[in-house]
């Protein structure tokens, strides 16, 4: 794992103690990369959130969400911000993210769902939000700024997420493998009747 810091020069007990603010302000210690040498002590235990993962990005739901529903695709790799993330790579998170996208309006019954990133402190790790809007909340920008809730885990629905994202995923393994196929969708769209969306 690439990691944007040295283990050895820093206290990572101290490290862990500072609010995400204060470790970005302060430049020296990616959080993403913090949390994932600490093995999750920084962000907290994923295994309710994380909808997908393999060697160049993860997907989940934000621990402390804009919306319900409210993911997240980061970079396995550290990258400060989209200027820095290969063209192929970003081809993949907005793969994903479009996909995503689909799945939130259908499972989650929102009306929208905006796509985001804002890598902008002295240190970040390259990152896309999928923020759903509801019917009943206000088109527009101050949807990325409502007030946060906790996530909370609803296991039909995470399951529903992760089965038709790994779906996904399998088929654009196989498109890379022999060229393109025919995506999936009815398959996708089956799996979405099935827990009937």
């Amino acid at each position: 794992m690439n990691y944007i810091f040295n283990p050895n020069e820093f206290n990572i007990e101290e490290e862990l103690k500072k609010s995400l603010k204060q470790l970005t302000d302060e430049g020296k210690v990616c959080p993403t990369c913090l949390d994932r040498y600490t093995n999750h002590r920084y962000y907290g235990d994923d295994t309710t959130r994380k909808t997908f993962s393999d060697e160049d990005i993860e997907c989940m739901f934000i621990n402390e969400q804009r919306a319900r529903g409210h993911m997240i695709i980061n970079t396995q790799q550290h990258y400060k911000d989209l200027l820095e993330v290969p063209p192929e790579l970003n081809a993949k998170i907005m793969a994903f993210a479009q996909e995503y996208a689909k799945i939130l309006k259908k499972v989650f019954e929102c009306e929208s769902v905006y796509l985001c990133t804002m890598c902008d402190g002295p240190i970040n790790h390259y990152h896309v939000q999928l923020i759903p809007r509801y019917a009943h909340e206000k088109r527009g920008s101050k949807n990325f700024v409502k007030d946060r809730s906790e996530y909370v885990f609803e296991p039909d629905k995470f399951e529903q997420v992760c089965k038709i994202i790994q779906k996904f995923a399998e088929s654009q393994t196989l498109e890379q493998q022999s060229g393109p196929q025919m995506y999936h969708k009815k398959e996708a769209l089956d799996l979405l009747h099935e827990y009937g969306v």
